[in-house]
Protein backbone atom coordinates (compact mmCIF):
# COMPACT_ATOMS: atom_id res chain seq x y z
CA UNK A 1 0.00 0.00 0.00
CA UNK A 2 1.00 3.99 -0.25
CA UNK A 3 2.47 5.20 2.71
CA UNK A 4 0.31 7.46 4.82
CA UNK A 5 1.33 11.49 4.69
CA UNK A 6 3.65 11.73 7.80
CA UNK A 7 2.14 14.60 9.82
CA UNK A 8 3.52 15.68 13.46
CA UNK A 9 0.27 15.90 15.25
CA UNK A 10 1.76 15.13 18.35
CA UNK A 11 -0.73 16.44 21.40
CA UNK A 12 -3.57 16.97 19.36
CA UNK A 13 -6.92 16.09 20.80
CA UNK A 14 -8.56 13.55 19.23
CA UNK A 15 -12.48 12.68 18.94
CA UNK A 16 -13.98 9.04 19.14
CA UNK A 17 -16.44 9.66 16.59
CA UNK A 18 -17.43 6.11 15.99
CA UNK A 19 -19.26 3.37 18.79
CA UNK A 20 -19.04 -0.06 17.84
CA UNK A 21 -20.43 -3.12 20.13
CA UNK A 22 -18.15 -5.01 21.64
CA UNK A 23 -20.81 -8.10 19.48
CA UNK A 24 -19.04 -6.71 16.62
CA UNK A 25 -15.40 -6.96 17.11
CA UNK A 26 -14.75 -10.56 16.14
CA UNK A 27 -16.81 -10.00 13.12
CA UNK A 28 -14.45 -6.82 11.84
CA UNK A 29 -11.52 -8.70 13.19
CA UNK A 30 -11.75 -11.78 11.37
CA UNK A 31 -12.60 -9.24 8.24
CA UNK A 32 -9.75 -7.49 9.16
CA UNK A 33 -7.44 -10.83 9.35
CA UNK A 34 -8.57 -12.09 5.67
CA UNK A 35 -10.68 -14.97 7.45
CA UNK A 36 -14.44 -13.75 6.68
CA UNK A 37 -14.37 -13.56 2.83
CA UNK A 38 -11.55 -15.84 2.28
CA UNK A 39 -10.78 -14.72 -1.26
CA UNK A 40 -7.99 -16.69 -3.42
CA UNK A 41 -4.87 -14.81 -2.62
CA UNK A 42 -1.19 -14.78 -3.60
CA UNK A 43 1.01 -15.82 -0.57
CA UNK A 44 2.92 -11.86 -1.00
CA UNK A 45 -0.38 -10.46 -1.35
CA UNK A 46 -1.43 -11.79 2.65
CA UNK A 47 2.07 -11.03 3.82
CA UNK A 48 1.74 -7.54 2.28
CA UNK A 49 -1.31 -7.11 3.81
CA UNK A 50 -0.35 -7.96 7.07
CA UNK A 51 3.41 -6.48 6.96
CA UNK A 52 4.23 -8.90 9.18
CA UNK A 53 2.87 -12.57 10.10
CA UNK A 54 4.65 -15.08 12.72
CA UNK A 55 7.30 -17.75 11.21
CA UNK A 56 8.54 -19.31 13.99
CA UNK A 57 6.76 -22.51 13.08
CA UNK A 58 7.14 -23.07 9.48
CA UNK A 59 4.30 -25.28 9.02
CA UNK A 60 1.88 -23.59 11.28
CA UNK A 61 3.11 -20.28 8.97
CA UNK A 62 2.42 -21.58 5.73
CA UNK A 63 -1.13 -22.93 6.85
CA UNK A 64 -1.69 -19.21 8.21
CA UNK A 65 -1.48 -18.34 4.16
CA UNK A 66 -3.88 -21.63 3.24
CA UNK A 67 -6.44 -20.76 5.53
CA UNK A 68 -6.95 -17.39 4.39
CA UNK A 69 -6.39 -18.56 0.29
CA UNK A 70 -9.09 -21.32 -0.64
CA UNK A 71 -7.41 -23.69 -3.11
CA UNK A 72 -3.68 -22.28 -2.27
CA UNK A 73 -0.99 -25.43 -1.72
CA UNK A 74 1.66 -25.95 0.32
CA UNK A 75 4.12 -26.22 -2.60
CA UNK A 76 3.10 -22.87 -3.58
CA UNK A 77 3.56 -21.16 -0.12
CA UNK A 78 7.16 -22.97 -0.14
CA UNK A 79 7.51 -21.41 -4.09
CA UNK A 80 6.59 -18.32 -2.93
CA UNK A 81 9.78 -18.25 -0.87
CA UNK A 82 11.75 -19.97 -3.27
CA UNK A 83 10.61 -17.04 -5.84
CA UNK A 84 11.36 -14.41 -3.43
CA UNK A 85 7.57 -12.73 -2.72
CA UNK A 86 8.04 -13.97 0.37
CA UNK A 87 10.91 -13.38 3.29
CA UNK A 88 11.93 -14.77 6.78
CA UNK A 89 13.57 -12.92 9.18
CA UNK A 90 13.44 -11.90 13.06
CA UNK A 91 12.30 -8.25 12.53
CA UNK A 92 10.22 -8.06 16.04
CA UNK A 93 10.08 -9.63 19.35
CA UNK A 94 12.92 -11.55 18.49
CA UNK A 95 11.20 -14.08 16.79
CA UNK A 96 10.63 -14.93 13.13
CA UNK A 97 7.83 -13.71 10.81
CA UNK A 98 7.09 -13.72 6.80
CA UNK A 99 7.64 -9.79 5.42
CA UNK A 100 7.20 -8.60 2.46
CA UNK A 101 10.64 -8.98 1.04
CA UNK A 102 11.49 -4.88 0.04
CA UNK A 103 10.26 -4.12 3.59
CA UNK A 104 12.85 -6.26 5.39
CA UNK A 105 15.38 -3.78 6.18
CA UNK A 106 13.31 -0.77 7.47
CA UNK A 107 11.52 -2.86 9.86
CA UNK A 108 14.23 -4.56 11.26
CA UNK A 109 16.09 -0.64 11.69
CA UNK A 110 13.10 0.16 13.53
CA UNK A 111 11.81 -3.28 15.58
CA UNK A 112 15.00 -4.63 16.28
CA UNK A 113 16.78 -2.33 18.66
CA UNK A 114 14.82 -3.46 21.36
CA UNK A 115 14.80 -7.40 20.92
CA UNK A 116 19.13 -6.91 20.56
CA UNK A 117 19.86 -5.07 23.51
CA UNK A 118 17.94 -7.56 25.59
CA UNK A 119 20.00 -10.74 23.65
CA UNK A 120 22.91 -8.76 23.53
CA UNK A 121 22.50 -9.67 27.69
CA UNK A 122 21.70 -13.12 26.57
CA UNK A 123 24.79 -13.57 25.42
CA UNK A 124 26.74 -11.97 27.59
CA UNK A 125 25.13 -14.98 30.72
CA UNK A 126 25.96 -17.72 27.69
CA UNK A 127 30.08 -16.05 27.33
CA UNK A 128 29.67 -14.98 23.87
CA UNK A 129 31.67 -11.88 23.33
CA UNK A 130 31.21 -9.00 21.27
CA UNK A 131 34.45 -9.90 19.85
CA UNK A 132 33.09 -13.36 18.79
CA UNK A 133 29.74 -12.69 17.64
CA UNK A 134 30.95 -9.58 15.18
CA UNK A 135 33.70 -12.77 13.69
CA UNK A 136 30.83 -14.76 13.07
CA UNK A 137 29.14 -12.21 10.88
CA UNK A 138 32.00 -11.29 9.24
CA UNK A 139 32.83 -15.06 8.14
CA UNK A 140 28.79 -15.65 7.40
CA UNK A 141 28.96 -12.27 5.09
CA UNK A 142 32.29 -13.84 3.70
CA UNK A 143 30.88 -17.31 3.09
CA UNK A 144 27.52 -16.44 1.68
CA UNK A 145 28.62 -13.44 -0.83
CA UNK A 146 28.06 -14.09 -4.67
CA UNK A 147 24.37 -15.75 -3.92
CA UNK A 148 25.41 -18.81 -1.52
CA UNK A 149 22.63 -20.39 0.41
CA UNK A 150 24.20 -22.59 3.12
CA UNK A 151 21.83 -24.72 5.86
CA UNK A 152 21.94 -23.74 9.44
CA UNK A 153 23.86 -26.78 10.15
CA UNK A 154 26.43 -25.73 7.13
CA UNK A 155 26.45 -22.19 8.83
CA UNK A 156 27.73 -23.46 12.57
CA UNK A 157 29.99 -26.28 10.94
CA UNK A 158 31.29 -22.81 9.25
CA UNK A 159 31.88 -20.77 12.08
CA UNK A 160 33.77 -23.61 14.39
CA UNK A 161 36.04 -24.33 11.32
CA UNK A 162 36.86 -20.40 11.43
CA UNK A 163 37.61 -21.24 14.92
CA UNK A 164 33.99 -19.84 17.20
CA UNK A 165 34.21 -22.97 18.86
CA UNK A 166 30.94 -22.56 21.25
CA UNK A 167 28.82 -21.95 17.60
CA UNK A 168 27.38 -25.92 18.03
CA UNK A 169 26.06 -24.53 21.19
CA UNK A 170 25.16 -20.84 20.63
CA UNK A 171 24.78 -21.17 16.80
CA UNK A 172 21.51 -19.90 17.25
CA UNK A 173 22.25 -16.87 18.87
CA UNK A 174 24.78 -15.96 16.27
CA UNK A 175 22.68 -16.77 13.33
CA UNK A 176 19.71 -14.50 14.88
CA UNK A 177 21.85 -11.63 15.57
CA UNK A 178 23.38 -11.79 11.88
CA UNK A 179 19.90 -11.58 10.61
CA UNK A 180 18.73 -8.95 12.88
CA UNK A 181 21.10 -6.08 12.15
CA UNK A 182 20.25 -6.97 8.35
CA UNK A 183 23.23 -8.73 7.47
CA UNK A 184 21.17 -12.49 7.01
CA UNK A 185 18.10 -13.79 6.24
CA UNK A 186 16.48 -17.25 5.86
CA UNK A 187 16.15 -18.49 2.28
CA UNK A 188 14.33 -21.41 1.14
CA UNK A 189 13.73 -24.24 3.45
CA UNK A 190 15.40 -27.54 2.63
CA UNK A 191 13.56 -30.49 3.95
CA UNK A 192 13.71 -29.65 7.51
CA UNK A 193 16.41 -27.42 7.60
CA UNK A 194 16.49 -23.68 7.34
CA UNK A 195 18.83 -21.74 4.96
CA UNK A 196 20.58 -18.73 5.21
CA UNK A 197 21.33 -16.15 2.52
CA UNK A 198 22.74 -12.17 2.31
CA UNK A 199 19.62 -9.99 2.55
CA UNK A 200 21.42 -7.48 0.41
CA UNK A 201 21.50 -9.95 -2.61
CA UNK A 202 18.42 -12.14 -1.97
CA UNK A 203 16.47 -8.85 -2.01
CA UNK A 204 18.63 -6.02 -2.96
CA UNK A 205 15.59 -3.99 -4.00
CA UNK A 206 14.62 -2.21 -0.78
CA UNK A 207 12.45 0.59 0.75
CA UNK A 208 14.33 3.17 2.11
CA UNK A 209 11.80 4.87 5.32
CA UNK A 210 13.28 7.35 8.26
CA UNK A 211 12.04 6.59 11.50
CA UNK A 212 8.41 8.24 11.14
CA UNK A 213 7.84 6.87 8.00
CA UNK A 214 8.28 3.59 9.55
CA UNK A 215 6.00 3.90 12.95
CA UNK A 216 3.46 5.15 10.53
CA UNK A 217 3.46 2.32 7.91
CA UNK A 218 3.59 -0.22 10.89
CA UNK A 219 0.65 1.13 12.59
CA UNK A 220 -1.41 1.99 9.54
CA UNK A 221 -0.13 -2.56 8.14
CA UNK A 222 -1.45 -3.32 12.01
CA UNK A 223 -4.47 -1.93 12.18
CA UNK A 224 -6.05 -2.58 8.92
CA UNK A 225 -4.84 -6.29 9.15
CA UNK A 226 -6.07 -6.96 12.93
CA UNK A 227 -8.50 -3.78 13.96
CA UNK A 228 -10.29 -2.86 16.15
CA UNK A 229 -7.11 -2.26 17.80
CA UNK A 230 -5.46 -0.51 20.83
CA UNK A 231 -2.70 0.60 21.02
CA UNK A 232 -1.51 -2.07 23.32
CA UNK A 233 -1.84 -4.11 21.19
CA UNK A 234 0.25 -2.58 18.15
CA UNK A 235 3.36 -2.02 21.02
CA UNK A 236 3.00 -5.72 21.95
CA UNK A 237 2.76 -6.86 18.55
CA UNK A 238 5.71 -4.64 17.37
CA UNK A 239 7.36 -5.35 20.48
CA UNK A 240 7.56 -1.11 20.03
CA UNK A 241 7.05 0.99 23.47
CA UNK A 242 3.70 2.55 23.63
CA UNK A 243 5.17 5.69 23.03
CA UNK A 244 6.39 4.60 19.52
CA UNK A 245 2.75 2.90 19.41
CA UNK A 246 0.83 5.86 20.21
CA UNK A 247 3.21 8.20 17.82
CA UNK A 248 2.89 5.76 15.11
CA UNK A 249 -1.57 5.67 15.38
CA UNK A 250 -1.05 9.29 14.64
CA UNK A 251 1.28 9.56 11.78
CA UNK A 252 -1.11 7.60 10.27
CA UNK A 253 -4.11 9.15 11.37
CA UNK A 254 -5.38 10.49 8.02
CA UNK A 255 -6.07 6.40 7.33
CA UNK A 256 -7.42 5.60 10.81
CA UNK A 257 -10.55 6.33 13.10
CA UNK A 258 -11.01 6.10 16.64
CA UNK A 259 -14.15 3.71 17.99
CA UNK A 260 -15.05 3.51 21.40
CA UNK A 261 -15.75 -0.24 22.24
CA UNK A 262 -17.35 -1.01 25.23
CA UNK A 263 -15.48 2.39 26.90
CA UNK A 264 -12.76 1.15 25.34
CA UNK A 265 -10.77 3.65 22.78
CA UNK A 266 -9.88 1.37 19.56
CA UNK A 267 -8.72 2.09 15.87
CA UNK A 268 -9.52 0.77 12.82
CA UNK A 269 -9.05 1.56 9.50
CA UNK A 270 -11.26 4.04 7.66
CA UNK A 271 -12.65 2.08 4.73
CA UNK A 272 -13.88 -0.40 6.96
CA UNK A 273 -16.10 1.70 7.96
CA UNK A 274 -17.17 1.94 4.63
CA UNK A 275 -17.59 -1.75 4.05
CA UNK A 276 -21.25 -3.64 5.72
CA UNK A 277 -19.97 -5.59 8.55
CA UNK A 278 -19.17 -9.39 8.20
CA UNK A 279 -22.12 -11.94 9.61
CA UNK A 280 -20.61 -15.14 11.30
CA UNK A 281 -17.80 -16.70 9.73
CA UNK A 282 -18.25 -20.32 9.84
CA UNK A 283 -15.40 -22.61 11.26
CA UNK A 284 -12.19 -22.00 11.05
CA UNK A 285 -9.05 -24.40 11.64
CA UNK A 286 -6.37 -22.13 12.50
CA UNK A 287 -3.00 -22.51 12.99
CA UNK A 288 -1.60 -22.47 16.96
CA UNK A 289 0.70 -19.15 16.07
CA UNK A 290 -2.25 -17.14 13.34
CA UNK A 291 -2.16 -14.04 14.20
CA UNK A 292 -5.83 -14.26 15.41
CA UNK A 293 -4.35 -15.47 18.67
CA UNK A 294 -1.03 -13.89 18.90
CA UNK A 295 -1.80 -10.21 17.15
CA UNK A 296 -3.91 -9.08 20.28
CA UNK A 297 -3.28 -8.49 24.46
CA UNK A 298 -6.59 -8.97 25.62
CA UNK A 299 -7.87 -12.10 24.58
CA UNK A 300 -11.55 -11.89 26.21
CA UNK A 301 -13.18 -11.72 23.07
CA UNK A 302 -12.16 -14.65 21.72
CA UNK A 303 -12.14 -17.57 24.42
CA UNK A 304 -12.55 -17.47 28.29
CA UNK A 305 -9.30 -17.73 30.62
CA UNK A 306 -10.53 -21.33 31.36
CA UNK A 307 -10.22 -22.24 27.21
CA UNK A 308 -7.16 -20.61 27.16
CA UNK A 309 -5.13 -22.68 29.79
CA UNK A 310 -6.83 -25.15 26.95
CA UNK A 311 -4.67 -23.26 23.91
CA UNK A 312 -1.80 -22.89 25.85
CA UNK A 313 -1.10 -25.37 28.74
CA UNK A 314 0.31 -24.05 31.79
CA UNK A 315 0.93 -20.63 29.63
CA UNK A 316 4.32 -21.83 27.92
CA UNK A 317 4.21 -19.98 25.02
CA UNK A 318 3.19 -22.71 22.40
CA UNK A 319 -0.58 -22.03 21.12
CA UNK A 320 -2.14 -25.43 20.18
CA UNK A 321 -4.18 -24.98 16.86
CA UNK A 322 -7.71 -23.58 17.62
CA UNK A 323 -11.07 -24.56 16.40
CA UNK A 324 -13.02 -21.03 15.75
CA UNK A 325 -16.67 -21.10 15.48
CA UNK A 326 -18.16 -17.14 14.54
CA UNK A 327 -14.98 -15.92 16.10
CA UNK A 328 -15.03 -17.67 19.09
CA UNK A 329 -12.62 -20.62 20.17
CA UNK A 330 -14.26 -23.38 20.26
CA UNK A 331 -11.73 -26.13 20.56
CA UNK A 332 -8.16 -27.09 19.67
CA UNK A 333 -7.09 -29.76 17.14
CA UNK A 334 -4.29 -31.93 16.01
CA UNK A 335 -2.66 -33.50 12.68
CA UNK A 336 -1.03 -37.03 12.09
CA UNK A 337 0.46 -37.16 8.41
CA UNK A 338 -0.03 -40.38 7.27
CA UNK A 339 1.31 -41.90 3.82
CA UNK A 340 -1.41 -40.31 1.30
CA UNK A 341 -3.98 -39.02 3.74
CA UNK A 342 -4.23 -36.75 6.91
CA UNK A 343 -5.62 -37.56 10.10
CA UNK A 344 -7.29 -34.58 11.75
CA UNK A 345 -8.09 -34.68 15.29
CA UNK A 346 -10.63 -32.26 17.16
CA UNK A 347 -11.01 -31.67 20.25
CA UNK A 348 -13.89 -29.46 20.99
CA UNK A 349 -14.40 -27.53 24.31
CA UNK A 350 -18.45 -27.44 24.27
CA UNK A 351 -21.10 -29.34 22.07
CA UNK A 352 -20.99 -29.00 18.71
CA UNK A 353 -23.71 -28.77 16.43
CA UNK A 354 -24.62 -31.02 13.55
CA UNK A 355 -23.83 -28.23 11.22
CA UNK A 356 -20.88 -27.12 13.00
CA UNK A 357 -19.41 -30.49 12.85
CA UNK A 358 -20.07 -30.14 9.11
CA UNK A 359 -18.38 -27.23 8.96
CA UNK A 360 -15.73 -28.90 10.79
CA UNK A 361 -14.99 -31.83 8.28
CA UNK A 362 -15.15 -29.37 5.24
CA UNK A 363 -12.68 -26.76 6.92
CA UNK A 364 -10.39 -30.17 7.24
CA UNK A 365 -11.00 -30.96 3.45
CA UNK A 366 -9.57 -27.80 2.67
CA UNK A 367 -6.53 -28.33 4.80
CA UNK A 368 -6.14 -31.77 3.16
CA UNK A 369 -6.20 -30.25 -0.35
CA UNK A 370 -3.84 -27.71 0.79
CA UNK A 371 -1.05 -30.84 1.95
CA UNK A 372 -2.45 -32.43 -1.27
CA UNK A 373 -3.48 -35.71 1.07
CA UNK A 374 -7.01 -36.67 1.51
Amino acid sequence: GHLPRVRARLGRVHVVSHTIEPAELLSLRLRSLLLADRMRRRPGEVVEWFGAMQAQDLSSAEWSFGVRSPGLTQAEVHRATVDREILRTWPMRGTVHFVPPRDARWMLQVTAARALAGQARRRANLGLTAATVEMAVDVLGEALRGGGCLTRGECVQLLVDAGVHTAPEHGYHLLLYASQIGVTCMGPQQGKEQTFVLLDEWAPDQRELDRDQALAELALRFVRSHGPVTRHDLARWTGLTVGDARRGLDLAEDHLVRVDCGGITMWMAAAQLEEPTAGPSGVLLLSGFDEYMLGYKDRDAMLSADEFERVVPGRNGVFRPTVVVDGRVAGTWSRALRTSRVDITVTPFRDLTTAQLDEVGRAAAQYGEYLGLT
